[in-house]
């Protein structure tokens, strides 16, 4: 009892009550210090367009994702190595470089190939051609963090699929259920608990990365707070400001993940006892 009460003691988290009480401290300040105050308002007018763009692109890598990962299980020679092609050299650029590669080449090439395509209908008056500068820097930021963050979440779910027993898939098979159902009804449900950790770790990731979107001049958190410190030259007060709203949506979504995870375990401990 003794080694299980020291062993629960050990096990508490003391890291949040401290980081809580830091939290707490700086939270204090920011509402009783008016320069605080100040920067913090012109700073976390960002942070809509950062959760936006988190938002959108993991939604969309994840969509693709799961495309790609079930591409690499195909019976098809020809679609495994076109996804293993795809996974190994997106993940291979950093997303910075991958950045700037959608941003300034792949937007441009893009604008050309959509003129192209369009232009019976620009010929016909119906629509007009589209200029480079018609496509939205942040817009650019998102396709970019998609395809960057595409390539890393292919291969959790492709690992997720792969851990499912062999041996229920094939019952499923026996029972005639069809490639769509057995994917949908076995497959998913229980891949899903592989899954969802590394996919969570995934999404606190993209949330720091989407900083990156600054360097198009995105108005992000970041760059809120790069516009107020180069004008104000209060950088030690601004950035610690952006650390503080990053680390507080960071360490939510952690937490948040975290009890989802434990949820989910003991459903799956109540069940396996009913059974």
């Amino acid at each position: 009892m003794e080694a299980g009460g020291s062993r629960g003691a050990q096990d508490f988290p003391w890291w949040l009550v401290f980081a809580a009480a830091i939290g707490l401290v700086l939270g204090v300040v920011i509402a009783t210090n008016g320069l605080y105050a100040q920067i913090f308002r012109a700073v976390s007018q960002g942070i809509t367009t950062t959760i936006f763009v988190t938002l959108v692109a993991f939604a969309m890598a994840c969509a693709i994702g799961l495309l790609v990962a079930t591409m690499a299980l195909s019976r098809s020679l020809v679609l495994r190595q076109v996804a293993r092609f795809y996974v190994e050299i997106i993940r291979g650029v950093p997303v910075l470089v991958l950045l700037f590669y959608i941003a300034f080449a792949g937007a441009p090439a893009i604008v050309a190939a959509w003129n192209w395509a369009s232009a019976p209908l620009q010929a016909a008056g119906i629509a007009g051609p589209m200029a480079v500068r018609d496509f939205p820097l942040l817009w650019r930021a998102v396709m970019a963090l998609t395809i960057g963050y595409s390539a890393f979440i292919a291969e959790v779910f492709r690992a997720g699929i792969q851990s499912v027993d062999a041996g229920q898939i094939e019952a499923a098979k026996a029972l005639g259920l069809s490639r769509w159902q057995r994917f949908r009804l076995i497959v998913m449900p229980q891949a899903i608990r592989t899954i969802l950790p590394p996919l969570g770790n995934d999404f606190v990731a993209m949330v720091k990365d989407s900083s990156l979107v600054s360097v198009l001049g995105v108005a992000d958190l970041t760059q809120m707070g790069k516009v107020y410190a180069s004008g104000s030259f209060r950088f030690f007060e601004t950035y610690s400001i952006v650390a503080y709203i990053y680390l507080i949506l960071t360490i939510g979504l952690s937490l948040a993940l975290r009890r989802l995870e434990k949820h989910l375990r003991r459903a799956d401990e109540e069940r396996s006892r009913a059974q």
